[in-house]
């Protein structure tokens, strides 16, 4: 599925739903259907029947991934089955439970969108996530801002104030400029910054997992909900 914008032509963002409420299936689908830039190519009701369907390759850019399957799959496994086939996951979930949604976000998650929202809302991240964006919530910083079992990854004050920057949007080399430090510096501290968590059993392999970790530590604020116009 191709679409032309601005005299050329694209390729849109191909997306997966793993869903077991066929009323929401058909929401959604509804929802995507006049978005010629994303294409709901598969939906099932299980991850395992998404990834056969998709076939080996399975050239999806994201999942929707309901939390709640009738399966009793943990969202857990299914973030991480489908992270290990190279694709991004958004949770769409009623988020009831905060456990669940915490038990996603480990996993790796880009983020988490309620079934409530207004189709907008709904659109704009999955948009978001089928680019390989973040969508943080006030849901998804709640839940693991309550999460007992982040654990503590030990970093120095150098090291949080090169995170927060960093994680906040700069480039290395600003960071540098702003801290007085080298660039290399930046990156060494980064290098070990990322060392840290995933020795703490948390990685953060790219600049949108440390914003993540960034936020779940609180060195970063939790994102508010902008009023809608």
């Amino acid at each position: 599925m191709t679409w032309a914008d601005g005299g050329g032509e694209r390729v849109a963002r191909r997306i997966g739903l793993v869903e077991d409420h066929e009323s929401v299936a058909i929401g959604l689908a509804a929802m995507l259907a006049p978005e010629p830039d994303l294409d709901l190519v598969y939906t099932a009701g299980t991850v395992p029947d998404l990834l056969t369907a998709a076939g080996p390759a399975a050239a999806l850019d994201l999942v929707v991934l309901d939390l709640r399957l009738a399966d009793g799959s943990a969202p857990e496994d299914n973030v991480r089955a489908l992270r290990e086939r190279g694709i991004e996951v958004l949770v769409f979930t009623g988020a009831d439970n905060a456990f669940l949604v915490r038990s996603a976000a480990r996993a790796g998650v880009l983020g988490v969108v309620r079934k409530s929202e207004d189709v907008p809302t709904v659109v704009a991240a999955v948009r978001r996530a089928a680019s390989g964006e973040q969508v943080v919530t006030t849901d998804w910083a709640a839940a693991i801002d309550g999460d007992p079992q982040l654990s503590d990854v030990g970093l120095s004050p150098r090291q949080e104030e090169v995170l927060t920057l960093y994680a906040s949007g700069e480039k290395a080399s600003r960071v540098a400029r702003l801290t007085g430090l080298s660039e290399q510096t930046v990156n060494d501290y980064l290098g070990r910054i990322r060392q840290k968590y995933a020795d703490a059993g948390r990685p953060a392999p790219t600049k949108t997992d440390l914003y993540k970790r960034a936020v779940e530590d609180g060195w970063l604020p939790v994102p508010e909900r902008h009023p809608r116009g």
